[in-house]
């Protein structure tokens, strides 16, 4: 018995891996988080069982015991299970905790890592997390802890750290955690970028800087980049014509060299 931890990536489909897409074509079960994109749920085989057990706000405190034996469950009863998780299962996706509990049981967990949204948000509008003369490090942070965590998140040492800081979950307390990042002494005009549903067609990124944040409207999901290179005007860009080409020439070669064509 062996359930797969699969990461669903930002978003876009073609962002996912070849093993990630693979097996989705495969699986006898596919059990998912409420914001995979649907666009990624249609790569699942039409044979498959799907079951959303995405936490919702106001819902049961024990979801996650829920969805634990939800798993557990669907690995007795089937071959290829895949629990599928928005960006990668073990940043900030309590795939750790679901590996834990499956192996407790005595079933096996293989994890197919996804690209988290931490990088991929960034990127997606033209933002690099790191550049000489800007950063030379990033720390990715979630605003949203554990309630039940013996210690709370430091936002003011966060503050003197010197990297770009990278915010996960955080919509909805962005304008806490920008009056904690000043009080920890990062400058008020200290550049912000937003960007809300990264890599989907609903992208939309806003520019702004620390001390205006708590006027600025954030929709989840957001990832929130703060620090210098959030100044920095879209150096880069992945246009959704961009990605087509670039699957359809890996589709391409690899029908040519005789490998699989799923990928068309």
């Amino acid at each position: 018995m062996t359930v797969y931890l699969v990461g669903a990536g930002p978003g876009d489909p073609e962002l996912l891996t070849l093993r990630a897409a693979r097996l989705l074509a495969e699986a006898d079960i596919v059990i998912h988080d409420r914001l995979v994109d649907p666009r990624v749920l249609d790569l699942i085989s039409p044979w498959a069982e799907v079951v959303d057990v995405g936490k919702r706000p106001g819902g049961p405190a024990d979801a996650q015991d829920r969805i634990h034996r939800v798993l557990v469950e669907a690995a007795r009863r089937h071959a290829t299970v895949v629990r599928l998780k928005g960006g990668d299962p073990f940043v900030f996706g309590r795939g750790g905790e679901e590996a834990e509990a499956l192996r407790h049981e005595g079933i096996g967990v293989e994890i197919v890592p996804g690209i988290t949204s931490a990088i991929a948000g960034p990127a997606a509008a033209g933002i690099p997390v790191t550049m000489r003369g800007h950063a030379s490090g990033f720390t990715v942070i979630t605003g949203h802890q554990d309630p039940t965590a013996a210690r709370s998140i430091d936002w003011e040492a966060a503050a003197r750290l010197g990297t770009t800081l990278i915010v996960l979950m955080g919509a909805s307390r962005a304008g806490l955690i920008a009056e904690r990042l000043l009080l920890g002494g990062l400058d008020a005009d200290t550049p912000v970028a937003v960007i809300e549903s990264a890599t989907t067609p609903d992208q939309r990124v806003v520019r702004t800087i620390l001390a205006d944040l708590p006027d600025t409207p954030v929709h989840a999901p957001a990832v929130l980049v703060i620090g210098s290179v959030a100044g920095l005007d879209g150096l880069v860009s992945t246009t959704d014509a961009g990605l087509e080409d670039l699957v359809a020439t890996t589709a391409h070669a690899a029908n040519e060299h005789g490998g699989s064509s799923w990928l068309n």
